[in-house]
């Protein structure tokens, strides 16, 4: 399984976000997530070696700024400076401190590059987290499943999660944020079945995103019985919110 041991990595290519500097404010050693996918490139939960320690504000400028001059020095290519690695960034305490700080280095020496958070959704209610992810350029938010029964069987979450909750708080955004779902079988939920596909449209109807990225298994995966969308299964499911006018990439 894919782990991150350093704070800033790459750049690597991105099926979504082009050439991505990955920034990983989480522990190095293993995952820290309040989710639990079956799907996740870093393995389960369970299999963690233990690191509770996260990387401080200091931690993340020192890294962040070392690896963006190396990389301004030799001409690299970035596209995106993403927070992503082991787990669910905005579990950080210090994420929107490391949020300013980023933005800061990104002026400094790649002003064209967007800053990108791939999150789980679930710190959103939180108002300093969300006032956080409303400055980056990129929040890339995930949904993966349209009720709570779903999202047990996909993402696994720890302690309270409810989908009605998660999509009041996303309704903050006013559409302008990133919808991420990933279109996936498995023996206990399939994303094309008729219900989830028909719940899933009317949230996005309703919360209205700037885009949404549609994209299915794509690295070896915990559970080992699911199955993947092609990307043109994939644009039939989605077809009639592309008719609709919504934006839709779509990534098999």
């Amino acid at each position: 399984m894919l782990h991150f041991d350093d704070i800033a990595f790459g750049p690597i290519f991105s099926r979504r976000l082009g050439a991505s500097l990955g920034v990983n404010i989480l522990p190095s050693k293993g995952k820290l997530c309040n989710f639990d996918c079956i799907y996740c490139e870093c393995g389960w939960n369970r299999d963690s070696v233990g690191d509770k320690v996260f990387p401080k504000t200091e931690d993340v400028r020192r890294a962040l700024s070392a690896k963006l001059k190396s990389c301004a020095d030799a001409g690299t290519q970035i596209d995106s400076i993403t927070f992503s690695g082991n787990g669910e960034p905005t579990l950080n305490p210090d994420f929107p401190e490391i949020v300013d700080v980023t933005l800061e280095l990104r002026d400094r020496y790649y002003p064209d590059a967007k800053v990108s958070v791939l999150s789980n959704a679930t710190m959103v209610a939180r108002q300093d987290v969300f006032a956080a992810l409303r400055k980056v350029d990129n929040p890339i938010l995930k949904l993966d499943a349209p009720d709570d029964a779903g999202v047990r069987a996909v993402n696994r979450p720890s302690g309270h999660y409810s989908v009605e909750e998660t999509v009041c708080s996303l309704e903050r955004f006013n559409g302008d944020f990133v919808l991420q779902t990933m279109f996936l079988k498995s023996p206990e939920y399939d994303s094309s079945a008729e219900k989830y596909l028909r719940q899933w449209t009317d949230i996005v109807r309703r919360l209205k995103p700037r885009e949404i990225m549609v994209y299915t298994i794509d690295r070896e995966t915990p559970q080992k019985d699911l199955q993947k969308f092609s990307a043109a299964q994939m644009e039939e499911l989605v077809r009639p919110l592309v008719e609709e006018g919504f934006m839709v990439q779509i990534r098999g």
